[in-house]
């Protein structure tokens, strides 16, 4: 998949959206539109025609990352890009970040971090991760994440269809907690983001080329041992 759309001109669609319909409704609609659109298509659809400075990216900078954010810094480099800052993440992705937001040219970077209130009653001594790993990360990711999101009408995501589980029935629009979650890439297979990286040359995670194929928290992170 050496291309994935051009961002306007004779090969675009026409799209139109009534910004009066239901949620639900909403949701359905753009599901029909974006049925025979390329990710950056749909990218540049929601970020400029149905929720303009209505919208955040919410990305982990991980291994898979640069394939998303690619598409945003050609349609809007200062889309808020919202980044969790656990408190627990690897060294190396905090370096990619930085490095990444660098490459592309990325001026929207909002680091998100969990209520040091909460932090101090919940998990004062760091290891709530050991005892009790969803608590954790409702801490860490769940409410700063919602909260953030209370100034947006809806968010992007680099969730994909490959990535199995529930997720293989995955729309390029849902509905999530009240909000409409946009997944351009979520029909691409693992080739076609493996290729979109290579051809366009886009720095990869340092530990992905260690072979981690998924990068969260380095508490909870594993490299798979075969």
């Amino acid at each position: 998949m050496s291309e994935l759309g051009p961002l306007s001109g004779p090969g675009a669609p026409a799209v139109a959206f009534d910004p009066a319909h239901t949620l639900r409704q909403r949701a359905e609609r753009l599901n029909q539109l974006y049925a025979d659109l390329t990710p950056l298509q749909i990218v540049q659809h929601a970020i400029k025609e149905v929720f303009p400075g209505r919208i955040a990216v919410v990305s982990s900078f991980g291994a898979e990352s640069a394939a998303l954010l690619h598409l945003i810094a050609r349609v809007a480099p200062d889309l808020p890009i919202l980044f969790l800052d656990t408190g627990k993440h690897f060294q190396e992705t905090l370096s990619y970040r930085d490095r990444l937001v660098k490459h592309l040219g990325l001026t929207g970077l909002v680091t998100l971090w969990p209520s040091p209130r909460q932090l101090a009653e919940e998990d004062p001594d760091g290891s709530l991760w050991q005892r009790a790993p969803d608590r954790c990360c409702t801490l860490r990711k769940v409410r700063p994440l919602d909260k953030a999101l209370e100034s947006f009408d809806a968010w992007i995501s680099g969730r994909k269809r490959f990535h199995g589980g529930e997720r293989e029935s995955l729309k390029p629009v849902e509905i999530v907690d009240g909000r409409l979650q946009i997944n351009p890439l979520a029909k691409l297979t693992q080739a076609d983001i493996q290729t979109l990286l290579t051809e366009k040359d886009l720095p990869r995670h340092s530990l992905e080329l260690e072979g981690y194929p998924s990068i969260g928290c380095a508490t909870c992170t594993r490299r798979p041992t075969c």
